[in-house]
């Protein structure tokens, strides 16, 4: 499994919001895309992957699988609040859509893939396929 990490130079999550950044101003949202945090174990016979995706409803989670790499799709969005007496002084809630892929490459099996969703966290157990062994095979000569 190969898997880009978080504050590299390749790291789109990081570089699209530090982009964002001048153009935020004190009061307004992040609307647009939100980077939560990914933590991904190798066991003997699987993966688990687990995200943080506060606020975000079950619904609204898409995983996929395609030819070998998954992906994970999210979306967010701002309740409509009545506008009530006083003003915003910070807003740091962010709302919109996330998307994160893993290559997991040719040993896994895609059948089996459970995915659970409680408290926020999205945990996926990716089982690994056992390893084919090549076989030798002697060809006799007519």
């Amino acid at each position: 499994m190969s898997l880009i990490p978080r504050g590299s130079l390749f790291d789109l999550d990081n570089m699209i919001e530090q982009l964002m950044l001048p153009n935020r101003v004190l009061g307004q949202g992040t609307e647009g895309f939100f980077s939560p945090r990914i933590d991904v174990c190798e066991h003997k016979d699987s993966y688990e992957i687990s995200a943080e995706l506060p606020g975000v409803s079950k619904e609204h989670i898409n995983v996929t699988l395609e030819n070998g790499v998954l992906t994970l799709e999210a979306e967010t969005h701002r309740e409509n609040k009545e506008e009530k007496e006083g003003r915003v002084i910070r807003e740091e809630r962010r709302y919109g859509k996330f998307l994160r892929s893993f290559n997991l490459g040719e040993d896994v099996s895609e059948k089996e893939i459970d995915a659970n969703f409680k408290d926020g966290v999205l945990t996926l157990k990716v089982p690994k396929r056992e390893e084919v062994q090549p076989q030798r095979k002697r060809i006799e000569i007519h």
